[in-house]
């Protein structure tokens, strides 16, 4: 019974726990981890790069994990084999990572379509272009006894509502979930959602949008 109830547990690709070796060489890794994102992109196993190369495989692994500094005329045959220009292995290196930091009030006061008076929409935080690829954008939503009911929204991306005040029916789709502090609600954004009865105010939740960066 046991074994079943592991096997039940979400599997998540990603420890968000891992720290980075103190020890770790950045650039060797930096290129390592673009070789195999690229390799791996394009479907070749490490087997076909290496006969693309002349490489070994042995040789490969230990360029991909960052435990060797490839020479010029072995990054060259790489990118040739990769059809990619060999400048594309460097991108990580010394990538900037921005952070953003708002005081508690300071949110930016915003608009979204749809909205009435009495909502309140104060954007907590904006990164544009980043590496990861994903655009999000964390708001904190005020509804007071002014706010009345508006039409859904739809749009693009993942969303995730946290209730911090108050309760609201909130609808998605054809379903309706009564959201009370501490509960929340993640879904998929493309579906009609959005405040559908206000049962007590004020009523205040973060709403977290996440989406594909266009480039």
């Amino acid at each position: 019974m046991k074994a079943s109830n592991d096997r039940s547990k979400p599997q998540f690709s990603q420890d968000p726990h891992k720290v980075r070796d103190p020890g770790e060489k950045n650039l060797e890794t930096a290129i390592g981890r673009e070789i195999r994102a690229l390799r791996l992109q394009q479907g070749v196993t490490i087997a076909e790069l290496s006969g693309l190369t002349g490489l070994s495989i042995s040789m490969l692994s230990k360029i991909e994990n960052g435990y060797t500094s490839p020479s010029l005329t072995t990054l060259q045959s790489l990118a040739n084999a990769l059809s990619t220009p060999i400048t594309a292995f460097f991108r990580r290196y010394e990538e900037t990572r921005n952070a953003t930091h708002t005081k508690a009030g300071k949110g930016v006061e915003t608009e979204r379509a749809g909205t009435r008076a009495g909502h309140q929409y104060s954007l907590l935080g904006h990164m544009g272009s980043n590496a990861s690829g994903v655009v999000v954008e964390p708001y904190l939503i005020t509804l007071t006894e002014e706010s009345d009911t508006f039409p859904t929204f739809q749009h693009d991306g993942i969303e995730m509502l946290y209730m911090l005040e108050g309760e609201v029916d909130y609808r998605h789709g054809d379903q309706i979930y009564l959201l009370e502090p501490g509960d929340t609600l993640f879904f998929d954004a493309d579906a009609p959602h959005g405040p559908e009865v206000l049962r007590k105010l004020p009523a205040r939740y973060l709403s977290i949008i996440s989406y594909p960066q266009t480039r």
